[in-house]
């Protein structure tokens, strides 16, 4: 399985904060926002990692990541010339999917839970049809949301629903097989000129090919996309650190857990950094 992380939003509900910076690159908390979804991946155990930038803004995301080789993984990257929405990065991607079934991340989208990379990994070991999760939240009306049948069953997914019939709604994190590609080039334009990607999980939906899978109950999730659900954000990573002593969307550590980085390669990065925090808690694990 090979992994796309969505990173080309323009970030303007973050004016005038992200007219210099693209929204990923922004901190959150303690380190950039682009390493939470890509922790989600590395989580799941996928190395094969594309990031889809915004045009001109590659050279940025390229300095911070290069090409994954120190955290063990593979990384490449690709403008997404125009926004035409989420369902677009399946063809912005195709040539870099191939063959192969893929995992989807939004570059705002804060995902954790001690739980967490149990749930991924059992997603990831899908190998037909698509997957995606199903969230509580007080206000479901700006999201994708899943109607439920009495036996728990989904039965359909509403883009942005004036009357939600839940409160669940699927966030930014979609495992899918290879027919997505083919599924996206087939879509139509919704009202607002996107592919949706609400519409992909219909298709797959209507297939009787989907999972919805509810996330643990303590899942700790942000849609990272204005100035109040950053800084909530950042201040739930804090907290979360300073109780559990474990640091939150670690690449570092991530890749050394999984066997992908040894200790000596951990332990230059951690020195590298060693002025900061973040440098000391490498060098601690």
């Amino acid at each position: 399985m090979k992994g796309i992380i969505l990173a080309a939003g323009k970030g303007t509900r973050l004016y005038p904060i992200t007219k210099p910076i693209c929204k990923p690159l922004l901190p959150l908390y303690d380190k950039p926002l682009l390493y939470y979804p890509l922790a989600v991946l590395m989580q799941a155990g996928i190395r094969e990692i594309l990031v889809i930038v915004p045009p001109d803004d590659q050279l940025p995301f390229e300095k911070l990541l290069g090409d994954g080789h120190s955290l063990g993984l593979s990384l490449s990257y690709r403008e997404q010339k125009v926004q035409r929405g989420i369902a677009d990065a399946f063809l912005v991607g195709e040539e870099f999917i191939g063959s192969d079934s893929v995992c989807l991340v939004l570059g705002d989208n804060v995902f954790y839970s001690p739980t967490l990379s149990a749930q991924l990994e059992q997603a990831g070991r899908s190998r037909s049809g698509g997957t995606v999760f199903g969230l509580p939240v007080e206000d479901p009306r700006p999201f994708g949301v899943v109607e439920f049948d009495q036996n728990g069953r989904a039965i359909s997914i509403e883009e942005k629903p004036q009357n939600p019939k839940s409160n669940f709604i699927v966030p930014g994190l979609y495992f899918y097989d290879n027919q997505v590609v083919g599924i996206a080039r087939h879509l139509t334009p919704s009202a607002r000129g996107e592919l949706e990607i609400t519409s992909v999980n219909n298709a797959y939906l209507e297939r009787g090919e989907l999972s919805v899978i509810p996330l643990a109950p303590d899942t700790v999730w942000f849609d990272a996309g204005n100035a109040d659900s950053l800084l909530q954000a950042g201040c739930a990573i804090r907290e979360i650190q300073r109780e559990s002593g474990r640091a939150v969307a670690c690449p570092e550590q991530i890749a050394f857990e999984q066997g992908w980085i040894g200790r000596e390669q951990l332990r230059a990065i951690g020195e590298s950094l060693r002025m900061t925090h973040y440098g000391q808690y490498l060098l601690s694990l």
